[in-house]
């Protein structure tokens, strides 16, 4: 088992290596092997590849993302909204007209039911990367046709 001080150096190095993210501003802290990300991004979709990259490495056995989202260009909401209907719209593995979209101050929450797993995440994928977007929840119900 890897030492509190072990685990941050991996998870820190595992952030520095990804050239998906800029681990600069992304704090880590580890507390009995429940890893603490801190600091602040500027999109919600480099908080979700920090969270990402943090949880495969070896020894983490908890995750807190912490990470606060500083968007450097703000959208209004009806914006969002409107991106977001049309990223839905443009994938063809998603049932767009069976997706409710709200967004709230920069909050995407996506409610409705879809056939399959995969497009649940299809969902929440084409609306994670929208400028704009502080953070997404999946409300999706998975109900499959007998």
């Amino acid at each position: 088992m890897k030492s509190d001080s072990e685990l941050r150096r991996d998870v820190e190095r595992e952030l520095e290596w990804d050239p998906s993210i800029d681990a600069r501003s992304i704090g880590v802290m580890v507390k009995n092997g429940v890893v603490t990300l801190t600091g602040s991004v500027s999109s919600y979709s480099h908080k979700w590849r920090a969270e990402r990259i943090a949880k495969r490495v070896a020894g983490v056995a908890a995750l807190a993302n912490d990470i606060e989202v500083r968007l450097t260009k703000e959208r209004t909401d009806a914006d969002i909204a409107e991106s977001a209907l049309l990223a839905l719209k443009t994938d063809n593995r998603v049932p767009a007209d069976r997706i409710k979209i709200i967004v709230d101050r920069g909050w995407i929450t996506l409610e409705g039911t879809v056939d399959f797993y995969y497009q649940k995440s299809a969902a929440e994928s084409d609306v994670r990367y929208l400028t704009g977007v502080r953070g997404v929840t999946n409300a999706l119900a998975v109900t499959p046709k007998v």
